[in-house]
């Protein structure tokens, strides 16, 4: 039975399968067996309770920070941190530096690992082990005897973006995510399975797949950074398995049609995207791409775990889009502005990995969970009749047009249907009569020559009035967040600019 998040081996079966391949150094990528990776582990976690000359020892609960890229020793030191009983704290190192220091002090980060390039981020007086040769000589090989944590003990905090605010550290328990681990267990279908991961490993998606994968004795391909070139090669030299990914960045890997053409790409048997909205273009683009291959979409939160919709208990086939429906120990709930049950609203649910509430701020706790620590999502989601779950939208990216509620992801949808847009996302810009109005940003399909007009006049054609994007802008790329979510929020800003040189040319 699981009682450590740290501890996911299954010592029943072969040690020596391979666990990891880490790509960190892409010509000679390094393989590491699920026995290696357990050791490690277990070195990590007798090297950190060792008193350091000069240093404080570290004691339960205490916080340990690791700030790095993708790399084999993120994965082993983050094990190995809550296997011995102290609590891991995965730290974006895409945020700014003075948000880094915010993070480390209000985790309570005693110490921290970092790879050489995050080095100068570390705040000043803060013990730092760098991996490589300062991290391998703090290894302490040999057997360790794994933490029981207590019932609710934290095992680890994670930091939301911050795209509207401070980021909030949501403390999560080894009990909670082992529920987590064990749900998506179940689902697995029979096989050999080899994942690959390229999303940071600071954020929920990515560290959700690598528990998963160690706890399946299944194998991770494990990228630094997501590459669209370096992705698609990866899955005919590793042969790959089962994609996990954020939408975006299978957005962009459907448009490399010439790198395509020449990749074996026929060992992939289950894409799963998370993280972010998809599109049914996105779900044709992959079927069409990966004949063999069963293509899911899935939703979760930092705040109450990365897994709350599944397969139907009686075997019916998911409709596309759908998410599912709620798994069990899952509780679900869709409610209108007045709190009212509906159809369709905003989810709120509680599943045995929900948070017992932010770090240090009661405020947004008490905003995120209601008494019975059910917590409010801000997702708004439809029910069908089969009582399937449907993604609609964030309830804050929701903006009125002329008295009319638009929810960009429907705009999106129904934009990327056209044969020549390959992405799209759809911001508001402000107007005076209608209070705000659609703007899109467009990433046309190779080779074409769309033109805005043209984009309108579809829009006019497939959805009310109201929602046609009344400016649009062609990228090449769409910009990218820290998690490889479409940066939303730069793009606002990006389209209000626009907007008002239009405005002032008289357009």
């Amino acid at each position: 039975m699981l009682t450590n998040l740290g501890d996911l081996l299954d010592r029943a079966k072969d040690p020596a399968k391979t666990a990891l391949v880490d790509c960190l150094d892409w010509e000679h990528p390094r393989e590491y067996s699920h026995g290696e990776v357990d050791r490690l582990a277990d070195a990590c976690a007798r090297g950190l309770l060792e008193q350091r000359p000069g240093g404080t020892p570290l004691r339960r609960g205490d916080s340990v920070a690791i700030l790095s890229s993708n790399r084999a020793e993120f994965l082993f030191a983050y094990f190995g941190i809550m296997r011995a009983g102290l609590v891991a704290v995965p730290v974006n190192h895409k945020f700014a530096r003075d948000t880094i220091d915010l993070v480390m002090r209000d985790a309570g980060v005693k110490l921290a690992l970092c790879d050489s390039e995050r080095r100068s981020a570390v705040p000043a007086g803060l013990p730092v082990i760098e991996f490589g040769p300062a991290y391998d000589a703090m290894l302490d090989p040999g057997g360790f005897e794994t933490v029981a944590p207590a019932p609710d003990e934290t095992a680890m905090i994670l930091y939301t973006s911050g795209s509207t605010g401070r980021p909030k550290g949501v403390p999560l328990s080894h009990a909670g995510h082992l529920w987590a681990v064990e749900s998506r267990l179940r689902t697995v279908p029979p096989g050999e399975h080899r994942l690959i991961v390229a999303a940071p490993l600071f954020h929920m998606n990515a560290l959700g797949t690598s528990k998963f994968a160690m706890a399946a004795h299944a194998s991770i391909v494990l990228l630094p950074q997501f590459d669209v070139r370096r992705y698609i090669e990866a899955i005919e030299r590793f042969r790959v398995t089962w994609l996990t990914s954020v939408p975006t960045m299978l957005a962009m890997m459907v448009r490399e049609k010439a790198l395509i053409a020449k990749t074996d790409l026929s060992s992939v048997r289950t894409v799963r995207m998370g993280s972010a909205p998809t599109t049914q273009k996105l779900l044709d683009d992959l079927r069409a791409l990966l004949p063999n291959a069963t293509a899911m979409n899935a939703y979760g939160t930092t705040e109450a775990g990365p897994v709350v919709f599944g397969p139907h208990p009686d075997g019916r086939p998911r409709p596309d889009m759908a998410l599912g429906w709620p798994l069990p120990d899952v509780e679900v709930r869709l409610v209108d502005a007045q709190g009212r049950e509906t159809n369709e609203g905003v989810l709120v649910h509680r599943t045995p990995a929900t948070m017992s509430g932010y770090l240090n701020l009661p405020e947004k706790t008490r905003e995120a969970l209601t008494r019975e620590g059910w917590y409010v999502s801000g997702d708004v989601f439809r029910r069908d009749a089969q009582g399937a779950y449907y993604f609609v939208g964030r309830s804050d990216d929701m903006f009125n047009c002329g008295g009319e509620n638009i929810y960009p992801g429907e705009v999106e949808q129904m934009l990327e249907k056209h044969p020549d847009i390959a992405q799209s996302c759809v911001v508001p810009v402000p107007d005076e009569l209608k209070g705000e109005k659609p703007f899109a940003f467009i990433v046309r399909r190779a080779g074409s020559a769309l033109a805005e007009d043209a984009v309108k006049q579809y829009a006019l054609a497939n959805a009310p009035p109201y929602q046609h994007p009344r400016q649009v802008e062609f990228m090449e790329v769409l910009p990218l967040a820290g998690p490889n979510k479409i940066d939303r929020n730069l793009l606002k800003a990006t389209a209000r600019e626009l907007w008002r040189e239009t405005e002032k040319a008289g357009g």
